[in-house]
């Protein structure tokens, strides 16, 4: 798909959902919580430094038996990102997802922070496209089609 992600993220939203990276994971995990989202943004003054996910969690804090409570989001959040731009198109993000084994890329463009996606985003628009597709192949068929 052509669709560029500004297409997504104008349809889901762009909302920024971050903290500092001197939070700590559990104040991390609460944030997660709160706004329903497997991944915060972890943006000091205004630049993006990483982006924890619950992945983090299980592979950094809970297998390697850490204190969630006092540990700093900075030493357990993955820093090592690929990112998108509002230009980048659906077909690029889902190479990158399945390239990267990540599930969300932030939308980053001259070093600001646009917005988020998700495979699961993604995923879902996809349908949306396939299913309105589809019911107008359907409506074309039922009507068009006369001998």
């Amino acid at each position: 798909m052509h669709t560029p992600i500004a297409t997504i993220l104008e349809y889901k939203g762009s909302h920024i959902y971050s903290v500092p990276s001197t939070t700590t994971a559990a104040g991390a995990v609460r944030e997660m919580n709160r706004y329903r989202t497997g991944a915060m943004l972890i943006i000091d003054g205004g630049r993006l430094m990483g982006l924890f996910t619950a992945r983090d969690v299980l592979k950094r804090i809970v297998a390697e038996e850490r204190d969630a409570s006092i540990t700093p989001v900075s030493e357990v959040m993955t820093t090592d990102l690929s990112t998108v731009t509002r230009d980048t198109n659906i077909d690029e993000a889902m190479e990158i997802f399945e390239r990267r084994h990540c599930r969300h890329l932030p939308v980053v463009e001259n070093n600001r922070v646009l917005g988020i996606i998700s495979i699961g985003d993604v995923s879902r628009w996809c349908a949306m496209v396939h299913r309105a597709e589809a019911e107008s192949l359907r409506a074309y068929i039922s009507t068009g089609l006369t001998t």
